[in-house]
Parts: structure tokens; sequence; C-alpha cells
């Protein structure tokens, strides 16, 4: 049972990115639109997005090419987004002074970030309608 997982992890890179200064919530929307596509794609569509998170996300994709290049010898054309998923951290709490003494809480969330890429296999051509 073991040997099946081992055996599909050969081919992914990873890369974690801890302590991004967003909400999950704000960070999903962005890491849904990259999972599937090629690297090249994927930095492109953050690099022209304008949201402020996409400029960490492009960091983590970068720092998880870097990996697959260095660590592991990968063609970077063939790397493409398998996954990508965030969690929360840490939730820093300040507090805002309001009227007749009171105060109101200000949430200020961390989340991580993880990619994963995978190295796209070439299929083989199969001729005819059945294989």
């Amino acid at each position: 049972m073991n040997n099946k997982n081992k055996s599909a992890d050969i081919n992914l890179v990873k890369s974690i990115n801890k302590n991004v200064r967003s909400s999950t919530r704000k960070l999903k929307p962005i890491l849904k639109s990259i999972v599937g596509k090629k690297v090249e794609i994927a930095i492109k569509n953050l690099s022209f997005s304008d949201k402020r998170i996409s400029k960490d996300v492009k960091k983590t994709i970068s720092s998880a090419i870097a990996n697959a290049e260095n660590n592991y010898q990968y063609n970077i054309d063939n790397l493409i987004v398998k996954e990508a998923y965030c969690g929360k951290q840490v939730v820093m709490k300040r507090f805002r002074a309001r009227a007749k003494g009171r105060a109101s809480e200000i949430m200020k969330p961390y989340s991580s970030v993880t990619i994963i890429l995978t190295e796209k296999q070439k299929q083989k051509e199969s001729h005819g309608t059945k294989s």
C-alpha cells in the first residue's frame, strides 16, 4: 500500500509559504484559478492580477519552480500546478476605540499557502476510437 503512494509522489515538487498576511477566504479564488495550468501561464495570470496577495502566491510558485529545477532537475516547460491550497495560521487581535467607551475587535488573519507542481507526462497516442 505504501509502494503506491511512493510511486505517485515521484514527480511532485512542493513549496510552502507560511505566514502570508491574508485570510483564506481571499486566497482561495486566486489559488483555484491557477490549478491545472502550466506554471508559465499561472505566473503571467498572477502578475497581471489586481489582488494584493497575488504577489505572495507568485513568489511561492517561483520557489516551487526553483525547487523543481535545482533539486530534482525537472524541465520547467513541462511543469503544471497540480494542487494549490491554503490553511489558517495565527490571528492577531487588535482593538479600536469606539463611542461611549466601547471597543471593537480588529482581526488580522495569517494563512499558509502550499503549492504542489508536477511534471506533465506525455500521453501515448492511441489509434482508433477504442483503446
